[in-house]
């Protein structure tokens, strides 16, 4: 998994219908309307709003609302709903200034979103100073300590949310804590664990995406195709359940399957990193002028999610390192660190400055980014470019058959150059 588990989740309730060709369509097509329950969160968000129409005063409604319009965000990739948050939690605070912890806890929520970490980390403290019994603000403590590459921290606060609140926010969270440490076995448990708590095709989904993205991560595509597969019955259209099976078939040189799925993955939920892993995919494949027109929507929704306060410089240093701009990496890359100093920030940095050819400051950067014991076999590979560049041959090779083994198909674009790099440095040790 390359990015913090998500907290709360509101569930998303889907169904299709399985028809013979000799029913009524126009019956069939009233039944499997019916058969569609309402989505819950849009369904949470519509009660208060009219909760709100007739009790304007109501605080903890305020504060419900700019909670789910944080999720709302997530799941619809729209930053416009971070400013519809914000003004709804700040609405909350404004009527109960003191003792407003659920505010508090979604303005955190809010602002890990929006990739200001630290100020997560605040508010989910004094969330905490009033209310110390919050497995929510707990969580948002966990996921701003990961970012900001406080790890004793982040686990202190994961085990005390677990202590509050065993099931599937708090189950994730361990499963990603243990991922970033190296212990595959007991990320996988945790996940089994969420998936055993799951309600509803929503959170089976969410189960199976990282269950799906763990069995990759170290190259096995039989169970990530079995997760993917169980995920996408639950939730068919669900955009990282999708992304996964993208993955799955472009690491199966199934490039037109891939591409199809690629393409739904921008089209349901055009983010940054999507954008940019379907261009280098086509790259890959020589398609250049195909690549260009996702590399060239980048920066328009960037655009968009800064107006909504939202900052990406990791995501852009390593896009800008990859395609010719180093010494904007390298700026983008030191913006990023300024804010946090996880293994995320070291990676990005570490492969911007190798970019701008600062291969000896790159490498301390390298080291840090693989140093905590997760096995990332992008950030191995990195290192070990690096590692070549500065001479340490023997050790680059070590670190480069070490990316290869964790996962031979961790990039399209960048598996190859590895297998190539590694054979000229005289192959693996």
């Amino acid at each position: 998994m390359s990015a913090v588990v998500a907290g709360v989740l509101f569930l998303v309730v889907s169904a299709a219908g399985f028809y013979a060709v000799s029913v009524d369509r126009d019956a069939a097509a009233r039944e499997q309307e019916a058969a569609v329950e309402v989505d819950p969160l849009t369904a949470s968000i519509e009660a208060a709003q009219q909760r709100l129409r007739n009790v304007p005063g109501d605080y903890a409604t305020w504060a419900q609302l700019g909670t789910a319009y944080v999720e709302q965000a997530r799941q619809t990739a729209d930053p416009t709903y971070y400013g519809k948050a914000d003004g709804a939690l700040r609405e909350s605070l404004t009527l109960r200034p003191e003792g407003n912890d659920a505010a508090l806890t979604g303005l955190g929520a809010l602002a890990n979103a929006r990739h200001d970490f630290s100020a997560a980390a605040d508010l989910a403290s004094q969330a905490l100073a009033i209310n110390d019994y919050s497995a929510t603000a707990w969580g948002v403590l966990t996921d701003a300590r990961t970012q900001l590459g406080d790890y004793p921290g982040a686990t202190d606060a994961l085990q005390r949310m677990l202590e509050l609140q065993p099931g599937l926010a708090s189950f994730t969270r361990a499963s990603y804590d243990a991922e970033l440490h190296g212990d595959l076995t007991g990320a996988r448990s945790a996940l089994e664990q969420a998936l055993e708590t799951a309600r509803g095709n929503a959170a089976e989904a969410f189960c199976r995406t990282y269950l799906g993205a763990l069995a990759f991560s170290v190259g096995d595509l039989e169970e990530a195709e079995a997760q993917y597969a169980a995920g996408l019955e639950a939730l068919p259209r669900d955009a990282a359940l999708l992304l996964g099976r993208a993955r799955l078939l472009a690491a199966r040189g199934e490039v037109a399957a891939a591409v199809e799925t690629f393409q739904a993955v921008v089209d349901a939920q055009p983010l940054p990193e999507y954008l940019v892993e379907f261009g280098a995919y086509l790259e890959s494949q020589g398609r250049t002028d195909d690549a260009e027109e996702q590399f060239a929507l980048v920066g328009t929704v960037r655009q968009l999610f800064a107006a909504s306060g939202a900052t990406d410089d990791l995501s852009t240093a390593l896009f800008l390192a990859d395609h010719g701009d180093p010494a904007a990496a390298v700026a983008a890359a030191q913006a990023e660190f300024d804010r946090r100093q996880n293994i995320d920030a070291h990676d990005a940095m570490a492969w911007a400055l190798h970019s701008a050819g600062r291969d000896a400051e790159a490498l301390p950067h390298a080291q840090q980014a693989t140093a905590l014991g997760g096995a990332n076999a992008s950030f191995l590979y990195h290192r070990g470019v690096i590692e070549a560049a500065v001479g340490q041959v023997d050790q680059a090779r070590a670190t480069l058959a070490r990316a290869l083994d964790t996962n031979p198909y961790f990039s399209p674009l960048h598996a190859p150059r590895a297998e190539d790099l590694l054979a000229s440095l005289g192959g693996r040790p």
